[in-house]
């Protein structure tokens, strides 16, 4: 897949491109359907498939008050549209200057100009441009002048999804906000992952707990799960992944509820040095709630069963 930023001179593909547009936080199975409808239109016209993105969401620059926690960081974003089988992928800067540019002006510049755009497949929702005034309405207004078809795809409801509750960035948001990781997964066709370098923590874990962990530097844009316990898999730069038990919360036992959210990572029958890599950590299943003991034996003896509970549930998946 290319990639191409606005550093790079936007180059029309030879004979054209099937265009969609969107943030495509989490490249969930909705965001799939409209990739797979795009590869569908695209192979049949002779089209070469383009992505057209943002570096960040756009509500961090038009309401940064209530923007949404992201489901992924660009350089995941861009693996997961690679990983579907898209031609280019264009990363829009999303800036004051771009959030007041008309939805008219952003069609010129960059599906006609910059892409030669014969083809555009977007939700049936779809909306862009200054004050959300560009649709698929004015899609289908421009492109025919313009020489461009428009296809408003349905959104998808999904596995274990109704009808009435299509598969969106906000409602997976929902499910993994509160701990639902695994409903989460459904909907985007992988667990939720994070990723974020390893940091030095309190040293409490190896020391005086006997479970040492990896503390993992989260940037505060990213969603995270509701506090509590979760199995999943750790992976190193190399590729190597690790059965883990995971602990998001603020460590209750020692510092009440007062206490810095932190995201901890138990790599079961790991030794070794975590400090500094990057770490990819995938929430699988939640074993429990985030709980405050009245001692530190308690504590561990909970600790010992949350691992054997992570043994059990990665084994079955």
């Amino acid at each position: 897949m290319d990639i191409m930023t606005e550093a790079d001179p936007l180059l029309p593909p030879a004979g054209g491109s099937a265009v969609t547009i969107g943030a495509y936080d989490g490249v969930h199975l909705g965001h799939r359907a409209i990739l797979a409808e795009l590869r569908a239109r695209a192979d049949g016209d002779g089209l070469a498939t383009v992505v057209v993105t943002f570096d960040r969401h756009p509500a961090s620059v038009v309401r940064p008050a209530s923007a949404p926690k992201l489901l992924c960081d660009l350089d995941q974003k861009l693996e997961l549209l690679a990983s579907v089988g898209v031609d280019r992928t264009v990363v829009v800067r999303f800036d004051e200057e771009r959030a007041n540019e008309t939805a008219e002006d952003f069609v010129t510049s960059v599906l006609v100009d910059g892409l030669d755009a014969r083809l555009v497949v977007v939700g049936e929702d779809f909306h862009f441009g200054h004050g959300r005034k560009g649709n698929v309405a004015l899609l289908n207004e421009m492109g025919g002048p313009a020489g461009f078809a428009v296809d408003g795809v349905a959104l998808t409801s999904g596995p274990g999804s109704g009808p009435a509750e299509p598969v969106s960035s906000t409602r997976v948001r929902m499910l993994v906000a509160a701990g639902r990781v695994e409903e989460a997964a459904v909907l985007l066709g992988r667990p939720h992952q994070v990723r974020a370098p390893v940091v030095t923590g309190d040293r409490r874990g190896g020391t005086e707990l006997g479970y040492p962990t990896a503390n993992l530097a989260v940037p505060p844009e990213i969603c995270l799960p509701a506090p509590g316990i979760y199995a999943g898999w750790y992976q190193r730069p190399d590729g190597a992944r690790w059965p883990t038990a995971i602990s998001v919360g603020r460590r209750p036992t020692f510092y009440g509820p007062d206490g810095d959210l932190l995201v901890e990572a138990h790599l079961l029958d790991f030794a070794g040095d975590l400090y500094g890599e990057p770490a990819r950590l995938s929430f699988v299943t939640r074993l429990r709630d985030e709980l405050a003991f009245d001692s530190v034996d308690a504590l561990v003896e909970q600790m010992g069963r949350d691992v054997a509970d992570t043994r059990v549930h990665l084994a079955a998946g």
